[in-house]
């Protein structure tokens, strides 16, 4: 049994734990700390918060989730003005030994870990991920996350990419309207332009342009409350395509990656779970054409775990400290 702190560095929240990984390789998280990234001006300054709520010396090894590129020495926090070192943070946090991820390779990790009843059905066979093959693993949030995750013989391999990054591509006459109007606001319309949180305020000021309204500024909280209450028409008609062009991209990345299964994951994900398998996901994410057959053969399942960002770091921590100990 080895105790470890797990970290999941977003660029609002910072999530902290301290997780066991038991002889079995199962791993246990304990009470979370949430401190928002504000109010610290550092991860040594929000570690140190830490350690006075955990009220105990911390363990001397930390799995943590990183929502930025983790590439170079020097990382930078994709939406917060924290930075780490990498060469310095042992030393910084008192720590022997520390393995750091991209926060979605931190939830593709995670989905090596989880169970049955951490995943909901939202369309294809209903039933559990398969064993061995390609995961294809996208998640709206603040932006859009994708990673693969690769099983073979019991063996995991976790992919990062930023797929969320892709050219989007409109599919029918609306939306090729839609894509005309994103293009006055943004040089390029990737596909997290409208598949992610503030997504859905793109979809939604486009669809109001279009049908000559005067647009009213709403908070994204608000609005993704109409949405999803349906409390207003344009609102609502944004959730619809929101879904939609979810759906797309799903499949779009499930085909590029040879995947036999689709999760989705995200704070946003998990906010349309309700939604998606009635709204035009389903429908989408199969209408590849040639494929189609082929698609609706493939599970796709929802992340519904509380905690995924923190279990995915504790399990990238046991996962690449075993491979470093088999080199």
């Amino acid at each position: 049994m080895t105790e470890i702190v797990a970290v999941d560095i977003g660029g609002t929240n910072a999530r902290f734990t301290i997780a066991t990984v038991n002889d079995d390789g199962t791993i246990d998280l304990g009470e979370v700390v949430t401190l928002p990234t504000h109010e610290h001006a550092s991860l040594r300054s929000a570690w140190e918060a830490f350690a006075t709520r955990a009220g105990r010396p911390l363990p001397r090894a930390a799995g943590i989730s990183f929502a930025g590129p983790v590439e170079s020495q020097v990382l930078k926090l994709t939406n917060s003005p924290w930075m780490l070192r990498q060469d310095a943070l042992d030393g910084e946090l008192g720590l022997d030994a520390h393995v750091i991820v991209n926060d979605f390779a931190a939830v593709a990790y995670a989905v090596s870990r989880l169970r049955p009843e951490d995943l909901r059905h939202i369309c294809g066979p209903d039933e559990s991920l398969p064993a061995d093959g390609l995961i294809s693993i996208l998640g709206p949030g603040t932006g859009l996350g994708v990673a693969q995750l690769l099983r073979v013989d019991g063996a995991v391999h976790v992919i990062a990419t930023e797929g969320g990054h892709v050219d989007w591509a409109p599919l029918d006459p609306l939306e090729d309207r839609i894509l005309a109007r994103l293009r006055e606001k943004f040089r390029r319309v990737s596909v997290e332009r409208l598949v992610s949180g503030p997504g859905l305020a793109n979809i939604h000021e486009a669809l109001a342009a279009i049908e000559g309204r005067a647009l009213v500024p709403i908070e994204d909280t608000a609005l993704w409350r109409l949405a999803l209450t349906n409390e207003d028409v344009l609102a609502a008609a944004a959730l619809d395509r929101f879904c939609l062009t979810l759906g797309a991209v799903a499949g779009d990345l499930a085909l590029a990656h040879g995947a036999v299964a689709t999760v989705i994951g995200g704070g946003v994900g998990l906010r349309v779970a309700d939604a998606l398998p009635s709204s035009g996901f389903p429908g989408r994410y199969v209408a590849k054409g040639r494929f189609e057959r082929h698609m609706t053969g493939l599970p796709v399942r929802l992340i519904t775990h509380p905690q995924p960002g923190l279990l995915g770091a504790a399990t990238a921590f046991a996962e690449l400290q075993a491979d470093r100990a088999r080199a």
